[in-house]
């Protein structure tokens, strides 16, 4: 039970955004990790662009938080935000994407960016 309530018009925006397949994956494979645009890519199978504008549409909401190392910017669930308590218990349902990152370090495209 969330100790604090939720507006319902912020709950909806949330879950719209969390509709979305692709979106909802990022975020289960960041729910214990950073990931780069890159390797978003390699995993999706569609532009940096797209990858781009969903990471936006996730930033813009407060559900991730980016940190820069270098040129290349990593990002990761932001676990401190205040509907955290909404999302945790979707991504708990989830199946683990871990295979998907595993895949790209066996073929060496984990993180080729950096």
């Amino acid at each position: 039970m969330l100790k604090t309530s939720i507006e319902m018009d912020k709950a909806s925006v949330i879950l719209k955004l969390l509709g979305d397949k692709t979106r909802l994956t990022m975020m289960k494979l960041m729910e214990n990790q950073t990931c780069c645009v890159c390797e978003f890519v390699e995993i999706f199978q569609v532009s940096q662009p797209s990858i781009s504008q969903h990471l936006r549409k996730l930033k813009d909401m407060g559900l991730i938080n980016e940190e820069r190392k270098g040129q290349w910017i990593f990002y990761a669930i932001n676990k401190h935000h205040e509907y955290y308590p909404l999302i945790e218990p979707i991504l708990d349902q989830l199946p683990h994407q871990d295979d998907k990152l595993r895949v790209l370090e066996e073929k060496g495209t984990r993180m080729t960016c950096c």
